[in-house]
């Protein structure tokens, strides 16, 4: 290579590595990004969601060890929605929403539509030693499908919905709004931290990698 990488080329490398499942190549690419900047939270996460999907909890335990070592704190995954000029956040698993009995059931409805379309829930990146039942109900109510179902359910039929979201989208998510989008006919963007998705007809705008 004619130029030393830094740091953004690494993490590039270490993205390439989590689309591609190359864990020998994402681990060496960790180690720089962790002598670059041991401070960032997100060469850890994405290094325990590979161990995650690789079935290797101990190594998984020693991300997090080494993240309370070093101080490191992983920011809690936020997703909000403008309303009628009303902003309205979500966390994942939220409860604290005024309509949040509404959306959670209407995500449950939504839930049995996109397994009949196909959809099969990403378990690979869920950071828990559990049963795969548990897993699958762990994602079913991460912030931004939150988010997605109150503009759904909080809007007219085939109004646009915008959210965003503090942090990169998971995988599992990315997969079920393409469905979403699908069943209920609505173009659904999300900008997350990395880039913005455009959601329509079951596909999106980044062709499944960012």
């Amino acid at each position: 290579m004619p130029m030393k990488p830094n740091k953004f080329l690494w993490a590039s490398l270490l993205g390439g590595c989590r689309i591609h499942g190359n864990l020998e190549l994402a681990e060496r690419a960790a180690e720089a990004l962790f002598e670059i900047e041991p401070e960032n939270p997100a060469t850890y996460v994405t290094m325990a969601n590979k161990y995650a999907t690789a079935g290797r909890w101990d190594e998984v335990a020693k991300i997090r060890k080494s993240m309370d070592d070093r101080g490191v704190v992983k920011k809690p995954g936020l997703s909000w929605i403008d309303i009628k000029r009303e902003l309205n956040v979500f966390l994942v698993g939220d409860t604290s929403h005024p309509k949040s009995k509404e959306i959670h059931e209407f995500l449950g409805k939504l839930s049995k539509r996109t397994r009949e379309e196909g959809y099969v829930p990403d378990t690979n990146f869920v950071l828990h030693d559990v049963e795969e039942e548990q897993k699958e109900q762990n994602l079913s109510y991460h912030s931004e499908k939150l988010a997605v179902a109150f503009g759904i359910i909080a809007s007219p039929p085939g109004t646009p919905i915008k959210v965003f979201k503090n942090l990169r989208t998971c995988v599992d998510c990315h997969n079920a709004i393409k469905y979403i989008s699908k069943i209920v006919n609505r173009k659904i963007t999300v900008r997350d931290s990395n880039r913005l998705h455009c959601f329509e007809d079951g596909n999106c705008s980044c062709r499944d990698y960012w």
